[in-house]
């Protein structure tokens, strides 16, 4: 995955702990522990929102997006585990 989170370093910046930041945004401490450490595999629009605010920054301050060496997409597709598309099988549009 090519998103970026930057919230590691926005915390040491502030000299914030991830627990002060689970306090003021009700979040459990163990999901701001995977964002900080980026295995975090999906997170809540929500969970940004509470988080921007209480950092008084912008999405774009917390995360990046940055394109994949290999296309994923398309004719590239990567399939999933549990998913019944089939990259032999992509219609031409």
């Amino acid at each position: 995955m090519m998103i970026k989170n930057h919230l590691s370093r926005i915390l040491g910046e502030r000299r914030w702990t991830r627990a002060k930041l689970a306090r003021l945004t009700g979040i459990r401490p163990s999901t701001i522990g995977e964002l900080y450490n980026e295995i975090a595999e999906r997170v809540s629009f929500d969970q940004l929102d509470r988080i921007c605010e209480v950092l008084d920054c912008s999405i774009s301050e917390l995360l990046e997006y940055i394109p994949n060496q290999q296309c994923r997409t398309g004719k590239e597709l990567i399939l999933e585990e549990h998913g019944n598309r089939k990259k032999n099988n992509l219609k031409s549009e």
